[in-house]
């Protein structure tokens, strides 16, 4: 059965729904999507998370019609075969709070439960959400999530002198103590150096045999997504812990809040207190 899937523009549902209508196709609305079209040789299912996946034999012959030379583009890690690992990670780009990353591993079946669950990049969902979907991926896959909180994070910054050799064994501990749960034998990760043997050189003996899939928005590809949603998840929560310990509602990201509550933070403990809640080669650690 022909397959096609690709991302689209939300906005423009209500023309999408117009084309399968053109083709006389009944129409439903399962949880999750926006709607659902059958017609004569084709289902056409447009997910809230921006997807949509056209089926049958007919496929072909329908994204000719009515897309000619330039249908949407193809999410390139849909043609990553299943089952594989996708990894991600969260409060990189956060003063206060640690680096999560995590690690799932998918089946195609697992892959199209957690689609259908509303499972996408993290950054598109609220907190709530993420929190509720994290119980469902964790329900449903295997999966690993390492946290380096700010004081161990800042001894390996110091160490390693670049972040993105940081995160770089920060992916590769995830990848390995996974491959200890599975018998996988591709991955996938946000390429976030120039170099993509950053992350290769820091693979112990087992992670170099697996077959280490690099790109730009990895975070299309469902096992990547639900990886991006454990790590947040888990962000969200030691923020949470923070906040209650020390009494201040801490800001997520970067910015003139964050220094102003940094600076807060420093005549209340002392500034060397920030480097128990903060990543110190942030330049908001200097302005403090």
């Amino acid at each position: 059965m022909n397959t096609y899937s690709a991302k689209f523009d939300t906005s423009k549902v209500q023309e999408y729904k117009a084309l399968f209508e053109k083709e006389n196709a009944t129409f439903c609305a399962p949880q999750y999507m926006y709607f659902q079209a059958r017609g004569e040789g084709f289902s056409a299912s447009f997910y809230q998370s921006g997807k949509f996946v056209i089926q049958g034999k007919n496929t072909d012959k329908i994204i000719s019609k009515y897309f000619g030379e330039n249908p949407p583009q193809k999410d390139s890690a849909l043609n990553v075969p299943y089952p594989h690992i996708g990894i991600d990670e969260s409060g990189k780009g956060d003063f206060f709070g640690p680096l999560v990353i995590a690690g799932a591993h998918l089946t195609q079946e697992n892959a199209q439960k957690l689609e259908k669950a509303g499972v996408c990049d993290s950054k598109k969902l609220s907190d709530k959400k993420i929190l509720e979907l994290e119980k469902t991926i964790k329900s449903t896959a295997a999966f690993e999530v390492v946290t380096v909180n700010p004081k161990k994070y800042n001894e390996l910054y110091n160490s390693f002198k670049n972040l993105n050799r940081l995160l770089a064994w920060g992916h590769a501990t995830v990848l390995e103590n996974l491959l200890k749960k599975t018998d996988a034998k591709i991955a996938i990760s946000d390429q976030f150096a120039a170099n993509e043997n950053v992350i290769l050189s820091a693979l112990k003996e087992k992670g170099k045999t697996i077959k280490l899939i690099q790109q730009t928005k990895a975070e299309s590809d469902i096992a990547v997504a639900a990886a991006s949603i454990l790590a947040r998840a888990e962000f969200v929560r030691r923020i949470s812990s923070l906040s209650y310990d020390y009494e201040i509602n801490f800001k997520k990201g970067c910015n003139d809040e964050v220094l102003k509550q940094a600076k807060q933070i420093a005549q209340k403990f002392g500034k060397e207190e920030l480097k128990n809640i903060a990543k110190t080669h942030f330049k908001t650690y200097e302005s403090v």
